[in-house]
């Protein structure tokens, strides 16, 4: 399925350009390449895809629908609709507001933002292309559980307490039934709509995030070609237990979505990294940067904020630290 872009690579690389496979920068070039075009690509189509099945689906309609439902299951269903929306670090401001607005509990909330930028349809097919399907269904349920629990966590010490005050009056009339109202009625919506939404959709999404895959997969192509091998296992990938919460660490400055995320993950793997140590860096980069909790602090009181953070950095750890564990079972 993906032959056509090492092809691609392999043509555009050593006999358009001549360079070397034996070469550092013949392999890095090759790389960035073949995973530059297939990232690209199927970002595109599968976001066209999926934005065709979702065209009627809205914001308003997921808020009114977890809104209605018991409250042990709205945590699965927001984690779930987390999943499949890409929504990432910079559209968290307008959906917890919209959220919070509807009368949704915080915890339900955040378990929808915590989920979104984790997982997305890109990332899970390149994932199943890299990794295999054990990993990938692993990584999904693990994506939703750092959801879910996060938020009944949230819940549970009442988080609502440290919101800054037009969230919680936002929240409060939401519960008082006092929130914007939209009259989402039943209406027919044809292919033609169907397809300008999807296609306006990929581009907006691929306008936002295709120099962060080309910053993802550079930093990648770094890795592989011009890392020495047995570098970063010499350094992280013997098993230590404070390699896990060192690569959570080095991943809080960065930013980068799941999709740019996943090349530097391949990488890492592919240089000797252990999975659980991987995963853990990536995850801390997508779901704990410093920019996304800077958009965060709009609408969330400090406090609040470092509890999140340490939530995080705890879930990440013992993550990293239960796969590394799993690394030899599978």
């Amino acid at each position: 399925m993906f032959q056509i872009f090492t092809d691609f690579a392999s043509w555009l690389i050593y006999d358009l350009m001549g360079l070397s496979a034996e070469t550092k920068l013949g392999d890095a070039l090759h790389f960035f390449v073949e995973d530059v075009s297939k990232i690209f690509v199927l970002l595109v189509v599968m976001i066209y895809l999926i934005a065709l099945m979702r065209a009627s689906m809205n914001v308003e309609k997921v808020r009114d629908f977890l809104a209605g439902r018991n409250r042990s299951i709205s945590y699965l269903l927001a984690s779930g609709f987390g999943a499949i929306t890409p929504f990432c670090s910079c559209s968290s401001i307008p959906v917890f507001l919209g959220f919070t607005s509807a009368g949704i509990p915080v915890g339900i909330t955040m378990a929808f933002l915590l989920t979104s930028p984790l997982i997305n349809e890109v990332a899970v097919l390149l994932l199943l292309s890299l990794l295999g399907w054990k990993f990938t269904l692993m990584y999904i349920v693990v994506g939703m559980l750092v959801g879910i629990l996060g938020g009944l966590f949230l819940d549970s010490i009442r988080a609502e307490r440290w919101l800054q005050s037009f969230a919680a009056k936002a929240l409060e009339n939401g519960r008082n039934g006092q929130g914007d109202s939209v009259d989402m009625a039943n209406q027919t919506i044809t292919f033609k709509e169907r397809h300008n939404f999807a296609k306006s959709e990929a581009l907006e999404i691929f306008g936002r995030v295709w120099k962060w895959v080309i910053i993802g997969v550079g930093l990648g192509a770094a890795l592989h070609g011009f890392v020495p091998d047995g570098w970063i296992e010499q350094h992280l990938g013997a098993g230590q237990w404070w390699s896990v919460p060192a690569a959570v660490l080095v991943g809080i400055p960065l930013y980068s979505n799941a999709t740019g995320v996943i090349p530097v993950m391949e990488s890492l793997i592919t240089n000797g990294l252990p999975i659980g140590t991987a995963l853990a860096f990536c995850m801390s980069t997508v779901a704990a940067s410093f920019p996304e909790f800077i958009l965060l602090k709009q609408v969330m009181q400090w406090r609040l904020l470092a509890i999140l953070f340490a939530l995080l950095l705890v879930s990440f750890t013992l993550i990293g630290w239960i796969f590394n564990s799993l690394l030899f079972l599978l």
